[in-house]
């Protein structure tokens, strides 16, 4: 699909078209509710493989292209956000853990290290078919973490559903040294890349309006 480029200056939120998240993310969810985006959510269907051989943040775009075209197409008027968030650290990608004992491998992984924190995300006007896709790196250290640490935090249940199996925004906050870049990437949405990017789209995030959520 063409990429997007500059419109006219952005119109009122309130007469835009449709715009639907493609994830059931409830972190993203709350993000984009956050910075006032009037929005419906519509999951992908779209079964992401980790395997791909690509770099990362190339992953990471393709991921999260697939998943808006997956939405994109059964919405034609819309205007279509999504995005996949992973882990990767010493050359190994981690996603979701499927279960308790992968959490704790993963933490086991990432304790008194650095990894990076990937998202991409895309933005697809399926009216027209331009889309742009962007990936961002947040850089993150977690301090060294004993076994009851582990088991402990697991045992919380906060994990499962986590990329690397820690939540930034939860109780994970307390394993974190320090990030460098976008705490909100972390969470699942780099919310300054993607404002600059729907501003291309003739959205601006910055324009006074109610926030209107819809499910």
């Amino acid at each position: 699909m063409p990429r997007a480029n500059m419109r006219n200056p952005a119109q009122p939120l309130e007469v835009q078209r449709q715009i639907i998240l493609a994830s059931a993310s409830p972190r993203r969810k709350d993000l984009l509710a956050q910075i006032g985006l009037r929005f419906t959510v519509v999951p992908s269907d779209y079964e992401e493989d980790m395997t791909l051989q690509l770099s990362p943040r190339r992953l990471a775009c393709f991921l999260s292209s697939k998943k808006a075209e997956d939405v994109a197409v059964r919405h034609r008027r819309a205007l279509v956000i999504a995005a996949d968030t992973f882990i990767c650290c010493k050359g190994k990608l981690l996603g979701k853990p499927a279960t308790p004992q992968e959490a704790k491998k993963m933490l086991h992984i990432l304790s008194n290290r650095s990894h990076q924190v990937i998202t991409g995300f895309t933005i697809i006007d399926a009216a027209s078919g331009i889309m742009v896709s962007r990936s961002v790196a947040t850089r993150v250290f977690l301090k060294k973490l004993t076994a009851r640490d582990i088991n402990a935090y697991v045992a919380s249940g906060e994990p499962m559903d986590k990329a690397g199996a820690y939540a930034i925004q939860g109780f994970g906050a307390v394993l974190i040294k320090k990030i460098e870049g976008d705490y909100f990437n972390v969470i699942g949405l780099p919310l300054n890349a993607l404002a600059s990017e729907l501003r291309r789209f003739g959205i601006n995030t910055l324009q006074p309006k109610t926030v209107d959520t819809l499910v």
